[in-house]
């Protein structure tokens, strides 16, 4: 490495945060090599940055906060949980050379018009709403196989001509929406299913709210009115909220929320400097800091969250070790 303070530990994997014995700091954290031996790594100050899941799932199995009960609505780990609601359409012209296959990993063009509050909610029902892209990812010939309109046939000379044609004239609308967090969506440890190392594996329980269905229905309405305005021949709206939620059905793979930010302990994990509130040498950087899920990705902004946590460590924090956020 570049950096002789720096060092990778490849192939191995954190089970928890260790404790100080009065449970206010972190002491460090135990992981496990490749051969499943256990190791204590020892820190004065402890960031957790995994995947927005793990994140909460090392909090629980470190009994590290009030895990959230959805009977009693107390408790703070895994409260606020929340995804994105997708919807759009399918669009399919007749004589384009949409050429799909030129693009970039996430090339798009967005408009805002019916993102957030940028219209006029006052008789719609719901709040939020999304933000309307067409992709230009790179499009592979397997990849797209897919992507035909109704009444293709399901196999031989007729599908491929209909895929030929498809490949070139198919494109979609792409609405990024708004999830709003329930007090009945939340994460928990599961009390059956375990992983390889013994640890209960985090349960997630969710479904769309009726806000977030609300909004995709609009959603929907709106980008199949702008499909046909392209001048696509064949426009079919999409909804991810038009039924029961379901893992083998994904729209998006954008999970928020759990070991939020706030002001107040009693409904955060977090203050606003992604610092734990019941241990102030432990921060926890990435979506799971997320109260609400916005009409956006939230890439960008778990990359600006983490410059100014990683600014408050290096400026406040190491110069004054202590809770950033007085209460």
């Amino acid at each position: 490495m570049q950096r002789e303070n720096f060092t990778v530990l490849t192939d191995s994997a954190v089970v928890r945060v260790n404790k100080a014995e009065d449970g206010k700091t972190a002491t460090g954290v135990t992981y496990l090599d490749r051969n499943k031996k256990e190791w204590e790594q020892p820190a004065d100050i402890v960031v957790l940055s995994a995947f927005q899941m793990q994140n909460v799932r090392l909090l629980l199995l470190s009994k590290i906060g009030q895990p959230y009960d959805p009977v009693s609505k107390t408790g703070v780990v895994g409260r606020a949980y929340s995804f994105q609601t997708v919807a759009g359409a399918n669009l399919f012209f007749e004589d384009e050379n949409l050429n799909p296959f030129i693009g970039a990993g996430a090339l798009s063009q967005q408009v805002d018009d019916y993102n957030g509050d940028n219209f006029d909610h006052s008789e719609l029902g719901f709040i939020g709403g999304a933000g309307l892209l067409v992709v230009a990812r790179g499009a592979r010939p397997i990849g797209n196989a897919d992507a035909l309109p109704p009444g293709t046939p399901r196999w031989g000379k007729a599908w491929k001509k209909a895929y030929t044609h498809a490949f070139q004239n198919g494109t979609f609308i792409f609405g990024q929406g708004t999830s709003y967090s329930h007090e009945d969506y939340y994460l928990d440890l599961d009390p059956e299913y375990k992983d390889d190392n013994g640890n209960p594996l985090l349960r997630v329980t969710f479904d769309y709210n009726e806000n977030d269905r609300r909004a995709a229905r609009f959603i929907e309405e709106k980008s199949v009115e702008l499909g046909k305005a392209m001048g696509a021949k064949i426009v079919i709206g999409t909804n991810s909220a038009s039924g029961r939620y379901s893992p083998y059905n994904l729209a998006s793979d954008h999970t928020i929320g759990g070991a939020v930010m706030g002001m107040d302990p009693k409904t955060s994990v977090l203050n606003r400097y992604q610092q734990c509130w019941d241990m102030h040498n432990l921060f926890v950087l990435g979506a799971s800091s997320f109260p609400n899920n916005a009409g956006y990705n939230p890439t960008g902004t778990i990359g600006a969250l983490s410059l100014w946590t990683a600014k408050a460590i290096i400026e406040q924090y190491v110069k004054n070790p202590g809770p950033l956020v007085k209460v």
